[in-house]
């Protein structure tokens, strides 16, 4: 089946012309191409219009949940009677099982599966081995282990209506692709036996199959609904993939318990040749419990662990992941990839040093290390025709994308212009600010202020609040349910004010705010870079009267001497400064050429106000749950324990750059801490 493309509208602005050199491109078998899109100019639409004419397997890759929720969406709407599958991480809560050498701190790990999203993840591996017309959303967890494609799909059971069966064989076979019997509940990866019927509740949907015998004859096959057990229709065939995706047959784990006990047994050798014999006997126990598990149930938990001998790789060889799923002409896009691009580069170095303490200290076994994302040199080896997509295109991306295949999209479909910078002296930029904000508070627009710390964040919130203003800061410390309703209450007026560190949130729509106010904008460092600079004034995009205010020192001398860049009336202007407003003076000069040539009058974009939130607030509210859920079991006596191991995990995260990781630890640390001072 093709993808159909269901718009109301057609391309528009910059659209066409980038939709047809992209495609161009494409045909050209061009590796890779960049689409340069400034903020509102619909880089969505030009995707999916792409697609719809390359008819190929698609991944969209985006750099969080959030971000590839609303693209999933997008997708789902403009192609409705094809495969759009969400596939990100599964896990509410995740605690990853780590040693802390220098107290002496195992942590286990511990994790919250949410099923609807592993329902999303089946649908997007079984829709790719079924069917072209499929189009995957996913965030980088889409390199990460997934067990052997092979398996998967081999082990898949097909079920003929009126085959000769017994059974209790479909019954044997269900088990061995790690369904499990229903007792009190019945959900994805259960069956459920009640006489002559037997019902199947496969991983990848909401509806469930009946199959009633007669005898060892399969006479009828029903697809159901799960909670009313209506009839939906009659089928003639199904197939049953493995309820888990890391799965393997009896055979395989045979061979693979006496490859990881030879493999223990050397490593409990050295450990004992070194005077570790704490080690040795540490992971001699360990192991040994995972090879009877797996023997007796065919499944252990940290399975992953040992997935090398399950493939038969060799050490060091990448592993499975949903990339192997797709055929090998498949097109990729990155979405915002000048964060996404370092994100997959950055996955790999994390995870090695976080294996390094448990296998050198005899938690896990040297194979352990092959459960790991790809490498970013693997990654690449998967892509064959990628497009980037990006407001600011990185480093690696002018690297490998000739400049003819950068193709601009800077003309909105709507005519909106990108927004008025002015540079203004800082001395006295609040009562500046001060001014600015009540023209706009009387026209009933939105405001966001960007400041370098946070105590500044709070102190101006707190300030603008005295006189008045409904306003609210935002930064690291805000959790993210409290975040989201914040950016609700700035949609609908509630709030009229945002401050912040850092309001960058790229994929985020805010139509209403119409002026956006750096302080310290002279500040060079990462939050005042050329991109962070675009991507700041890109939030005031979508308002007919967008407009940016920079605040900056008065130009010295000095920095005539060295040859930075001043103002007409004197002001300073940074590297990052200067580029970040000529680039965006270049492209509203290229869009009023173009509405003055075409007589078109600007229109600002109109959104529903629950389109941004209602995702995200879904996910977040089942993340949160789960972690309250947690907390609660927690015995009071416990909580001491595990506060010490939650803390030198948080420095773990640190160490490995994971900071909104270890935010999230941070913030748990607290809510045990203020459940043990009761």
């Amino acid at each position: 089946m093709d993808f159909k493309l269901h718009s109301k509208f057609q391309p528009a602005g910059d659209q066409p012309q980038a939709i047809e050199k992209l495609v161009k491109g494409l045909e050209k078998e061009k590796k890779h191409q960049t689409l340069l899109g400034v903020t509102g100019s619909g880089k969505t639409f030009t995707m999916a219009n792409i697609v719809a004419q390359q008819n190929k397997p698609t991944l969209v890759l985006a750099h969080n949940k959030t971000l590839a929720a609303q693209l999933c969406q997008e997708f789902r709407d403009f192609f409705p009677d094809n495969a759009v599958c969400y596939f990100v991480s599964y896990y509410d809560y995740y605690q990853p099982e780590a040693y802390m050498a220098a107290s002496d701190t195992y942590i286990e790990k511990d994790a919250s599966i949410n099923d609807e999203i592993n329902k999303y993840r089946h649908q997007a591996t079984q829709s790719l081995l079924t069917r072209n017309d499929v189009l995957i959303v996913a965030s980088v967890s889409c390199i990460y282990g997934l067990g052997p494609v092979e398996d998967y799909k081999a082990l898949a059971i097909t079920i003929n209506k009126g085959e000769k069966i017994p059974r209790d064989q479909i019954l044997r076979k269900l088990t061995d692709i790690q369904f499990t019997r229903s007792h009190l509940e019945f959900k994805q990866g259960m069956f459920h036996v009640l006489g002559d019927s037997i019902e199947i509740f496969p991983s990848s949907q909401d509806t469930l199959y009946k199959l009633d015998f007669w005898g060892d004859d399969i006479e009828t096959i029903h697809e159901c609904d799960s909670f009313t057990g209506e009839i939906i229709r009659e089928l003639d065939t199904i197939t049953v993939f493995p309820a888990k995706h890391n799965v393997t047959t009896d055979e395989k784990i045979k061979i693979a318990v006496e490859e990881i006990r030879k493999e223990k047994e050397a490593q409990v050798k050295h450990f004992k040749d070194i005077g570790k014999i704490v080690e040795a006997e540490r992971v001699n126990t360990r192991t040994e419990y995972d090879l009877e598990m797996l023997l007796e149930t065919g499944y252990v938990s940290g399975i992953e662990n040992y997935v090398r001998y399950f493939g038969n790789r060799e050490p060091g060889k990448q592993p499975a992941t949903l990339l192997d799923y797709f055929p090998k002409d498949s097109l990729f896009f990155i979405d915002e990839s000048h964060i996404s691009i370092p994100q997959i580069g950055g996955m790999f170095g994390g995870n090695k040093s976080r294996k390094d303490n448990l296998i050198n200290h005899g938690f896990r076994l040297p194979s352990a290390y092959d459960n790991r994302p790809l490498t970013f040199q693997e990654f690449e080896g998967h892509v064959n025709q990628a497009i980037y997509v990006s407001a600011t295109p990185n480093k690696y991306e002018y690297a490998n994308t000739k400049k003819e295949d950068i193709i601009e999209q800077i003309i909105r479909p709507t005519g909106l212009l990108d927004p008025i910078v002015s540079v203004r002296c800082k001395e006295h930029q609040i009562d500046d600010l001060m001014n600015e904000l009540q023209v706009r508070l009387k026209k009933k627009e939105r405001v966001l202020i960007t400041t370098l710390t946070k105590k500044q964040a709070e102190d101006l919130t707190e300030f603008l609040k005295e006189a008045n203003i409904k306003v609210e800061y935002l930064h690291s410390d805000v959790d993210t349910m409290q975040r989201i309703e914040i950016l609700r209450q700035l949609r609908v007026g509630d709030i009229d004010i945002i401050v912040g560190i850092n309001l960058l949130r790229e994929g985020l729509d805010l139509p209403e705010v119409s002026l956006v106010a750096i302080l310290d904008a002279d500040k060079e460092g990462f939050l005042r870079s050329r991109d962070a600079l675009i991507q700041t004034i890109g939030r005031t995009a979508r308002h007919l009267e967008g407009t940016a205010i920079l605040y900056s020192r008065k130009s010295t001398e000095k920095d005539k001497e060295l040859g930075h860049a001043r103002t007409e009336d004197g002001l300073h202007l940074t590297k990052a400064m200067k580029a970040a407003i000529d680039e965006t003076r270049r492209r509203r000069i290229i869009q009023q050429e173009h509405n003055e040539k075409h007589g078109i009058t600007p229109q600002s974009i109109k959104k529903a106000i629950n389109s941004i939130v209602d995702e995200e607030k879904m996910a977040i509210d089942e993340a949160r749950k789960a972690k309250e859920a947690y907390m609660k079991k927690v015995p009071k006596e416990e909580i001491p324990r595990l506060i010490h191991a939650m803390e030198t995990q948080m420095q773990l995260e640190v160490e490995n750059l994971n900071f909104e990781k270890a935010g999230e630890l941070r913030d748990e640390i607290d809510e045990l801490q203020a459940k043990l001072n009761k």
